[in-house]
């Protein structure tokens, strides 16, 4: 049974790193140079995307980033949601850890979406504005 318990927290780990990963990459996509814009800083913008040229294809295919991206907070709040009734060690030290990790990993998954909803936002809402 230890086994198991040891995959499932590598498992409920990497999706929620691949969901603060996911949806860091709208941020790159759409909200960086959003920002840059707005601050005056196009030049900047140019030369990023200059020397990242990566950052155009992400644009261009936002679509396809924010949809992975909603689907690894899915998966990653589906998880955090299953852990949250999993058993914690009997040992008073490693029933700590185990408390702070599910501590440091619902953290990770509120800034994730956080991110996910700024670049949201100046992805799909902000355009709209202007």
């Amino acid at each position: 049974m230890r086994g198991e318990e040891e995959w499932d927290a590598r498992l409920y780990r990497r999706v929620t790193w691949l969901s603060l990963f996911t949806s860091g990459s709208t941020l790159v996509c759409c909200a960086l140079p959003a920002l840059l814009v707005s601050v005056g800083a196009g030049a900047a913008l140019l030369t990023l995307t200059s020397a990242v040229p990566q950052l155009i294809w992400l644009s261009e295919h936002k679509a396809a980033v924010f949809g992975i991206a909603a689907l690894m907070l899915l998966a990653g709040g589906w998880l955090q949601w299953h852990a949250r009734t999993l058993p914690c060690p009997v040992d008073q030290g490693l029933a700590r850890q185990c408390m702070l990790q599910r501590r440091r990993s619902l953290r990770l998954y509120v800034v994730s979406v956080v991110i996910f909803l700024v670049g949201t936002f100046f992805a799909f809402v902000a355009p709209l504005l202007y």
